[in-house]
């Protein structure tokens, strides 16, 4: 991954869904969560002539400022006097004690998807857009208060391994996981490429757990896969929504209709999500009315997306794959066409990440993702609720499936070779 900073010039607000800060471990952070905000890291002069982060341009040590109808600030500062004249060790930093602070602020929320992010980790999140990472290749994240894998990539290190969609993390180099938030369980994991790293992992059906010791290494991943399947029918694979799959998607939509293609199968299956638009944009193919997707805040605020473009694949056969790994943009997506009634959805309910997150950034380089609002399909579905349900369950069968066998990609190109195609179900019968 490159050790530079995002350009000014490149700076714009976009808002970024993805899976509960599902973190793509070759460093990714894909908050299976959608940003709002401004995505560009600014390094502002926060430093001293040491290099260190200067507390007295970050902080405003004007006490009086403080107030709360609720909560004395005076303790706060007790505290933080305390600790600076009392602890064994004398050489307690102002930063770390500032940061620390504000992240225990978030974390008492109780929310896994917001956090608040030091400058260094906000950086490695705003360079994770980029799509080439250093690491082992799968998207972490926590759900039940277990660690796990959301997705391993396509051809990476974790693949390569035999790590699957939902394996159970325990340990991480015999650390154990128990308590780990995703942001301390991705440094751990983290690492140049060449060192190993072993992972302890616990897998539905198995009585044991057992050790996976992968070799990181440096990650280029394609956002939009295509190829030819059968007769004519274009076989499209989503891996994520970032920052080059709306030009990419836009060069095989062109591809696809100049060479008339009979059908689609989008592939959605692990893809955590990404950047908002991208994901609006590919629906809008197929949409050429109305509601794409809409967030609601507490308050009532209703904000829908509507469709745009040229709608090229509207008319076409189209078969959607999802599993359990595809969360928030795939979400969207994959819940618009079948809202809309342009898609068979064929796989595993999806994952249920529906949350928007607002994303700030700082003067001093740190940011905070806040969960401000949900997401609802066209019809009202709350997909943080409830996920997608697909009109045609199949699921996928990791223990037995030989290798380079995919039953839910067959059954789709059944589908779409059939002389009769099934008539997709409404998607509100199919999710009771």
């Amino acid at each position: 991954m490159p050790e530079t900073n995002i350009a000014p010039s490149r700076a714009r607000f976009k808002k970024y869904i993805g899976v509960y800060f599902a973190v793509i471990l070759f460093v990714a952070a894909f908050g299976l969560g959608l940003l709002t905000g401004q995505m560009l890291i600014v390094k502002k002069q926060t430093t001293d002539a040491n290099g260190e982060i200067s507390i007295s341009k970050v902080l405003n040590l004007n006490r009086s400022i403080n107030k709360s109808d609720s909560v004395d600030f005076n303790q706060f500062w007790e505290v933080w006097d305390t600790v600076k004249s009392k602890y064994v060790n004398k050489d307690v930093k102002d930063a770390d004690l500032f940061y620390g602070a504000i992240q225990g602020l978030v974390y008492s929320l109780g929310d896994p998807y917001s956090m608040y992010m030091v400058p260094t980790v906000a950086d490695e999140f705003a360079k994770d857009l980029s799509g080439e990472f250093e690491g082992i290749g799968a998207e972490i994240g926590i759900k039940g208060e277990q660690l796990m894998i959301v997705c391993p990539l396509a051809d990476s290190p974790a693949e390569k391994a035999g790590l699957h969609a939902g394996d159970k993390i325990l340990a991480i180099d015999a650390t154990s996981t128990y308590g780990l938030d995703v942001n301390t369980a991705v440094n751990y994991i983290r690492g140049e490429a060449g060192s190993v790293v072993t992972l302890t992992i616990s897998r539905d059906g198995l009585s044991d757990a057992f050790d996976v010791k992968i070799t990181r290494q440096k990650i280029n991943v394609p956002s939009v896969e295509f190829s030819w399947k059968g007769d004519k029918i274009a076989y499209i694979r989503i891996l994520q929504f970032n920052e080059d799959t709306e030009s990419l998607f836009d060069k095989y939509t062109n591809k696809l209709t100049s060479e008339g293609a009979k059908g689609i199968v989008l592939d959605l299956r692990n893809n955590p999500g990404g950047f908002l638009d991208a994901a609006v944009s590919m629906a809008s193919e197929w949409v050429d009315n109305g509601v794409i997707v809409s967030e609601k805040s507490d308050n009532g605020v209703d904000n829908q997306h509507l469709t745009s473009g040229k709608h090229l694949l509207n008319g076409i056969k189209t078969v959607v794959l999802v599993n359990g790994g595809s969360a928030s943009a795939s979400e969207i997506v994959s819940g618009a066409l079948q809202d809309h009634g342009l898609a068979t959805i064929i796989g595993e309910k999806t994952f249920g990440k529906g949350s928007v997150q607002d994303f700030q950034t700082f003067t001093d380089g740190s940011a905070l993702k806040l969960t401000v609002a949900e997401w609802y399909t066209p019809n009202g579905r709350n997909i943080n609720k409830d996920g997608i349900a697909p009109d045609i369950k199949l699921v996928e069968d990791w223990t037995n499936e030989k290798i380079g066998e995919d039953k839910m990609l067959d059954k789709a190109l059944d589908l779409l070779s059939a002389s009769l195609w099934p008539p997709v179900k409404d998607a509100t019968t199919t999710q009771k």
